[in-house]
Formats: C-alpha cells, sequence, structure tokens
C-alpha cells in the first residue's frame, strides 16, 4: 500500500485531539469541507472507518485509536523536529536561566523593560542546567553563572559575584554582635567543594581561624540561605541571592566587608542570535541594570 499523504495523518490526529471537526480544521486552518475529505480519503485508503460521527463531533472507533496510537508520538517528534525552523518573531524573546537568579535578580526588575518595550514578549526558562543552544533552538540567550567561557557563544560580563557572611536576627541576638576575629566560634554552614574554600579566603582576608568543623553543609545556595535566615547558623551568602532576604528582614549582614568569588554573571547567546532586536533592546537594558546594580553594591545601598 503506498503512504499516506502527512496531511492527511495531521488532519487525522487534529480532529482526534479536538473530537471536533470545526475545531480541529481550524486549527489546520482548514474549512471542515477540506478536513472531511481528507479524514474520508485516509478511511478509503486503509480501507477502515477512523471516526464515528454524533451530534457533538466525532469519536475515534477502535481502529481509529489503534492508528492514534501508533502514530501520535512520531507526528509530536517531527513537530518538535520542526520547531526551532519556523519563522523567527523578533518580538518574542526566550531566555534561560536559574531559579535562583531569576527569583532574586531579574523579576524585580523585569516590569522596568517590559514598561519601556512593551512590544517585546518574553518568555522565561527556568533551570539548574546550563541548556544547549544546539538542542534547545527556541532559546535565544541565557543569564549564566561561571567564569565567562563558553565555547562557540558569545559572552557579556555583567556583574561580578560577591559573598558575606549572613545570619537571622534571631542567632544575632542570641549570641551577640559578631567579632569578624572571633566568627569561627560561631555556628558556620558549608558548602561542598569550593564553598569552603571560599570561607577559607575569607578568614585569610578578614581575620581569624577556619573552624575545625561546620555546623551543616548544604548543596545548593537556596537551601544554604534559608537555613541560616531559620536560624541554624552563618553562611557565606552570594549577596545576588541573600539581597532580598536581607531587605525583607530575614537575614542580616555580619560584616560590610564582602568577597570577591572566582565567579561572574553573564548575559550568553549563540551567533545566530547576535541580530535579534528584541535580544539587542533586552541586552541594553539589562547592561543598563547591571551597572547600577554593582554602583549600589559599592555603595552599600
Amino acid at each position: 500500500m503506498a503512504r499516506p499523504p502527512l496531511h492527511a495523518l495531521l488532519g487525522f490526529a487534529a480532529a482526534a485531539r479536538a473530537g471536533n471537526l470545526t475545531r480541529a480544521a481550524e486549527s489546520m486552518h482548514l474549512t471542515v469541507s477540506a478536513l472531511s475529505h481528507q479524514i474520508r480519503g485516509l478511511e478509503e485508503r486503509l480501507g477502515r472507518r477512523l471516526f464515528e460521527r454524533n451530534s457533538r463531533g466525532v469519536r475515534l472507533t477502535g481502529d481509529g485509536q489503534h492508528l492514534m496510537n501508533r502514530v501520535a508520538p512520531h507526528l509530536d517528534a517531527l513537530e518538535q523536529a520542526l520547531r526551532p525552523y519556523g519563522p523567527r518573531h523578533d518580538d518574542m524573546l526566550t531566555l534561560s536561566m536559574t531559579p535562583s537568579m531569576a527569583s532574586a535578580w531579574l523579576v524585580p526588575r523585569l516590569g522596568g523593560f517590559l514598561a519601556a518595550h512593551p512590544q517585546v514578549q518574553i518568555s522565561l526558562q527556568s533551570t539548574a542546567v546550563a541548556i544547549d543552544f544546539e538542542r534547545e533552538r527556541e532559546v535565544d540567550a541565557a543569564l549564566r553563572i561561571g567564569r565567562g567561557h563558553w565555547p562557540g557563544l558569545v559572552s557579556e560580563h555583567l556583574f561580578d559575584e560577591w559573598v558575606a557572611p549572613v545570619a537571622s536576627p534571631e542567632l544575632v541576638a542570641r549570641l551577640g554582635p559578631a567579632r569578624m576575629a572571633g566568627l569561627q566560634d560561631w555556628p558556620l554552614l558549608g558548602e561542598p567543594d569550593d564553598g569552603n574554600e571560599q570561607w577559607l579566603a575569607w578568614f585569610a582576608a578578614h581575620g581569624g581561624e577556619p573552624p575545625v568543623r561546620y555546623a551543616a553543609h548544604f548543596d545548593d545556595t537556596e537551601a544554604l540561605l534559608r537555613a541560616a535566615a531559620s536560624g541554624v547558623g552563618v553562611a557565606l551568602g552570594r549577596l545576588t541571592r541573600a539581597r532580598l532576604l536581607i531587605e525583607s528582614g530575614q537575614l542580616v549582614r555580619l560584616s560590610d566587608e564582602r568577597l570577591r568569588t572566582q565567579y561572574a554573571h553573564y548575559l550568553v547567546y549563540p551567533q545566530r542570535s547576535a541580530d535579534h532586536a528584541g535580544l539587542q533592546a533586552f541586552r541594553q537594558w539589562l547592561l543598563a541594570e547591571a551597572e547600577a546594580y554593582e554602583v549600589a553594591l559599592e555603595a552599600g545601598t
């Protein structure tokens, strides 16, 4: 038997999912008559009835359901594969970033960009995993933290990442004013790998001796800061993430001193996005916001 035309299978799947020929035809930008003709042709080609018609619409027969189960995964995969190659819309911008960066830094500022550029529609994808721009071709750009080198991608420095010791007001009230030279006597919260190296760098820069042991260890920044806000101990918190908790009174900085980490925040995008009008507008706004943030951080505001 000759292969059935793809448009007939697409029409069949649309009708099966909608359960209504009118809605299915509208989704495919066809007339109901044209869609009905496609489905009849497919039924004749297969020698089976695929739908039962009733006053409410259409319902799959047993043969129709069997065919739908067989072809739907392939049609979905085909649609997914072709989606990145559709026409690009410069008024639609898809960004990827970590959930903490989205909630703590970008989202509180995003209203300013949307007010200045109401024609740009932004879609935010929050993920802790760095996306692959070759596989996720619908993503135009990303905000990443790192050392600034991502082969094959354009990376533009936004601002450095700093850390400072933070704790809950309740812990400070219980233990008294913090002295940097005696900070090792407080319950300190550690992180795996370079997290504790940062504590070593802190003590080397500001005096005192690192503790023999840490009160607890955490494997992500969110859990670390939440533990500090709950009074578990003192975190060497990233100021980008900790700032909202400090402003809300859930955390207090134990020192005006801060320590620059080896990481910084970057806007990252593939070369194909370089002439994306929406991204260029966002880029200019983002660089200005990053500069203002660094100025405020330097001033301690």
